[in-house]
């Protein structure tokens, strides 16, 4: 007998205050405003997103903590810029006679116009605690799809903490990702036949905070007790939505629909990690690079990225929700097989998942293959 997969929502849950504390940072970041974080012991530092960087804004950061600023880049950008070895984690860097606004910009966006370069002799370079404040802030400016690169001051032992600025726990941030997956809960669905399956329902799930949505497409009656044909599918709004031939997501996408139709049930689930987990506007910069002769990989890595930013704590979590403890992975990326498993879901199976290259993509296929052991 099938064992029906169960879309009923679930209650709504309160969100726990650090999830809040971390959503309302992000929104304060994204809009420019100065955040503090409070790390190990207790110590603050207020941080304002390097895109932020003008000279009004470094003032008044300045001003608030009472020291002077430097910028927090990744160890990837640090490595791209030749100031350092490429290396996981962040690095402080202090400017010769303080930063400037057109220094920050020149560090931290790769696509940045009519910024002179900075003397990188002026320029002094040490690691950070990973556990720190400063740290966190990348991870926070991560979180709000901002570049990876921030303005931090920290104001001197023992000072008040100011009134009006928001305050956000270092590890909270660090663990959000984490924490946002397991709060995640099946709020509505809904029948909504589509092209090549036409048994079909949508269901969307939220964490508790109220923050970005995934959805699960399901197609026909999946048996719970039996390994489900899933696939995970990043969101792509250039080739899911606009056709856009730079790369296979498009096709990919209604290519697996197309499959589950054909094989009666299954499982897609569409992620909300455009562009690997940089988002639009990093993915749209991206582009920018690859135009000038970056590989896909390369453009992150200019950006300050990871050559992949995604996790899979959100897909363990909703086919945990759905009552799926087995899959059949329609997928050509062996770290996705890894990441489920790491997750507790059993990959009873690799299905292949090929399409013909076009003249736009050939070469960002070759790199997938090539640079990140992609099956094709």
């Amino acid at each position: 007998m099938t064992k029906p997969l169960d879309i009923t929502p679930g209650p709504t849950q309160p969100a726990p205050a650090p999830l809040i504390a971390v959503d309302r940072a992000v929104a304060e970041l994204r809009r420019g405003a100065v955040v503090a974080l409070r790390g190990p012991a207790g110590r603050v530092a207020y941080a304002l997103a390097a895109e932020a960087a003008t000279p009004d804004s470094l003032a008044n950061l300045t001003t608030l903590a009472g020291t002077k600023p430097f910028l927090v880049l990744t160890g990837r950008r640090a490595g791209v810029l030749e100031l350092a070895a490429p290396q996981a984690g962040s690095l402080r860097v202090d400017m010769e006679g303080g930063l400037n606004a057109e220094a920050c910009a020149w560090l931290a966006d790769p696509v940045v116009r009519d910024v002179a370069r900075p003397d990188t002799k002026s320029l002094t370079l040490s690691p950070l605690d990973p556990d720190s404040a400063a740290a966190a802030s990348v991870n926070l400016a991560k979180l709000a799809r901002l570049l990876p690169a921030t303005i931090v001051a920290v104001p001197p032992a023992g000072a008040l903490l100011l009134q009006g600025v928001l305050v956000v726990d270092a590890a909270d941030i660090t663990d959000y990702p984490v924490n946002a997956a397991r709060s995640l809960r099946l709020i509505s669905q809904a029948r909504v036949p589509l092209e090549g399956a036409e048994n079909a329902r949508i269901a969307s799930f939220r964490p508790a905070d109220g923050g970005i949505e995934h959805l699960a497409i399901i197609i026909g009656e999946p048996d719970g007790d039996q390994p489900v044909l899933t696939r995970l599918h990043s969101e792509c709004f250039t080739g899911d939505l606009l056709g856009s031939l730079r790369c296979d997501c498009g096709d990919q996408l209604r290519g697996a629909i197309a499959e589950i139709g054909q094989a009666g049930s299954g499982i897609l689930l569409y992620l909300s990690q455009e562009g690997r987990g940089i988002g639009l506007v990093n993915k749209l910069r991206a582009y920018e690079l690859q135009d000038g002769g970056f590989d896909t990989l390369d453009a992150n890595l200019q950006l300050g990225f990871d050559d992949d930013e995604r996790i899979y704590h959100p897909a363990a979590r909703m086919l945990a929700l759905l009552g799926v403890k087995s899959v059949r992975l329609l997928t050509n990326n062996p770290l996705k097989v890894q990441a489920l498993a790491a997750h507790g879901v059993t990959v009873a199976e690799r299905v292949p998942h090929v399409f013909p290259s076009n003249g736009h993509n050939r070469h960002y296929l070759a790199t997938k293959a090539n640079r990140s052991g992609h099956m094709f």
